[in-house]
């Protein structure tokens, strides 16, 4: 039986902790918040909760896996999933609207029939499909496997079969997702849709690679769900499940470095931190030390360099770690008056002027956008609201890392202005406001400037991959989102499964099967 020191309370690092304890580890958890969960928040205020983080699950086999190797109780035992149909509902700047069906690509490609057009359906359906091929190149090195030191050959390779075009007397293919929206799908609407999936992760479509065509093809082949109560609940479940297998939690626990001796992680050194899993903390100054076999981090980059204290973390040609450079906006909205019956549980507001938005978050703009890309996220669920007669309403936009100063509120202010448009009357049924900024992801997560994680891709000389789990200090791995598969929750669970198996099964661990 090994010790085992997790350094965070993430999603990602409580799934490495649940399946290590399982596995027969002592496990012992540091959390510098009071709380765990990551990202995965709740804000409650007169009645009215709401999540503050993610707010739907795609690929709950994710989980569904993590709960059934830990436990004999499966993951719909211990929380209410509910597929939310339909996926996604959209309001583009033209006015048109489109609602998209739940896990069903043929159901798709009818929508856009009725909503765009033959012609716009057919383009989307062939896309899907060469959108499928590359999802079956890059699901096991992308996302089951550990990334191997031959990572360069992801980096290199592009693995969407971007339909051939001519320009300037010669043969070309789409490398990015704004060129395959502009040279495949040649449909403002369609653009739109396909992009609208890199904002909501951070990205930049004008130059994420054009394998992120993943994104949309997960969520039409694998669903897109939510947990009742809210996504808080997940969370509970996660670190309940940690509970029964006998994983130590130990919060308001700040972990100030990794131990080292004799050239391997040896353990951590923290400040405060009482034990138990009653989620209380501790205010002392006092500094311990832990010892442990192996420390798992569930930090970004920079903060791990600070608690190695100069040892290198990252062997020479590894991937160095990506900055975040995007995070989110969220308001939250408790409104008068019921949800009507009918009402789609997410719509997706289109900026009217996209070029002006992408220059806000990725270029150099100044100005806010007076119609950012918004998602409206109305649940319709009991548990989030005092009675019938009120609705719950969280809006979320993204913003650069950083976002602070007068510009949150006036921000807030335009998407609350953009989201009328799928909530007519919004304003006039508010009751009360709040917002969550990057400042508050930064206070949750750790993340410097609120920054999010975005998922793992291949190609674009490897900027869009993650470091690996494994690092230059044995005995020391890193989960989470800012690690190998990258950010997203499922991503986390699937990080906290490769750095389980890596420990318990040693270098010849190859991934789930």
């Amino acid at each position: 039986m090994a010790r085992i020191a997790v350094i965070g309370a993430g999603l990602g690092a409580m799934a490495a902790a649940a399946r290590l304890a399982v596995a027969g580890h002592r496990v012992t958890v540091y959390e510098r918040t009071d709380t765990y969960g990551g990202a995965l928040r709740r804000l409650e205020r007169e009645g009215f909760a709401f999540d503050t983080g993610p707010g739907l699950l795609p690929l709950p086999a994710v989980y569904r896996d993590l709960f059934l190797k830990t436990g004999r109780e499966p993951l719909e035992a211990c929380v209410g999933l509910v597929q939310v149909d339909p996926s996604s509902h959209h309001v583009f700047a033209d006015g048109t609207r489109l609602s998209l069906p739940n896990a069903s690509r043929a159901g798709v490609v009818s929508a856009l029939d009725a909503a765009l057009g033959p012609a716009a359906a057919e383009r989307w359906g062939d896309f899907l499909v060469r959108a499928r091929e590359t999802w079956d190149r890059t699901r096991r090195p992308l996302l089951e496997e550990p990334l191997w030191p031959d990572w360069q050959v992801l980096a290199g390779r592009e693995p969407y079969p971007a339909v051939p075009y001519r320009k300037l007397l010669r043969t070309r293919t789409a490398d990015t997702l704004a060129e395959v929206a502009a040279r495949e799908l040649r449909d403002p609407r369609l653009a739109a849709l396909l992009e609208g999936y890199a904002l909501e992760h951070g990205l930049d479509p004008r130059s994420t690679p054009a394998g992120a065509a993943v994104l949309p093809y997960m969520e039409h082949a694998f669903g897109t769900w939510y947990v009742r109560g809210g996504m808080r609940e997940l969370a509970r479940a996660v670190y309940e499940r940690c509970l029964a297998r006998g994983v130590e939690f130990r919060f308001g626990a700040e972990v100030t470095g990794v131990l080292e001796k004799d050239g391997r992680a040896a353990g951590v050194e923290f400040t405060g931190g009482a034990s138990g899993g009653s989620g209380s903390g501790s205010d002392r100054g006092d500094r311990a030390v832990a010892g442990a076999d192996h420390v798992v981090a569930g930090v970004t980059p920079g903060v791990l360099d600070r608690l190695v204290r100069g040892a290198r973390v990252r062997g020479e040609g590894e991937v160095p770690g990506r900055p975040g450079t995007a995070s989110r906006l969220t308001v939250l909205l408790a409104l008068r008056g019921g949800r009507p019956e009918g009402t789609p549980h997410r719509t997706v507001v289109h900026a009217r002027d996209r070029e002006a938005e992408l220059e806000f978050l990725f270029g150099s703009g100044t100005g806010l956008p007076a119609h950012p890309t918004v998602t409206v996220l109305r649940p319709g669920d009991p548990a989030l609201v005092p009675d019938a007669d009120h609705e719950a309403v969280v809006l979320t936009s993204a913003v650069p890392a950083g976002f602070a100063g007068p510009g949150p509120d006036e921000h807030a202010r335009n998407m609350i202005a953009a989201a009328e448009r799928a909530v007519p009357g919004l304003r006039g049924r508010l009751l009360h406001s709040g917002v969550r900024t990057p400042e508050d992801i930064a206070e949750a997560t750790g993340a410097e400037g609120g920054a999010v994680p975005v998922p793992a891709f291949a190609a674009a000389g490897g900027r869009l991959l993650h470091p690996s789990n494994s690092t230059g200090v044995p005995g020391l791995w890193t989960v989470g989102g800012w690690s190998h598969p990258g950010g997203g929750l499922p991503h986390a669970g699937m990080s906290g499964a490769l750095v389980a198996g890596l420990i318990v099964e040693g270098p010849g661990f190859r991934g789930s099967q």
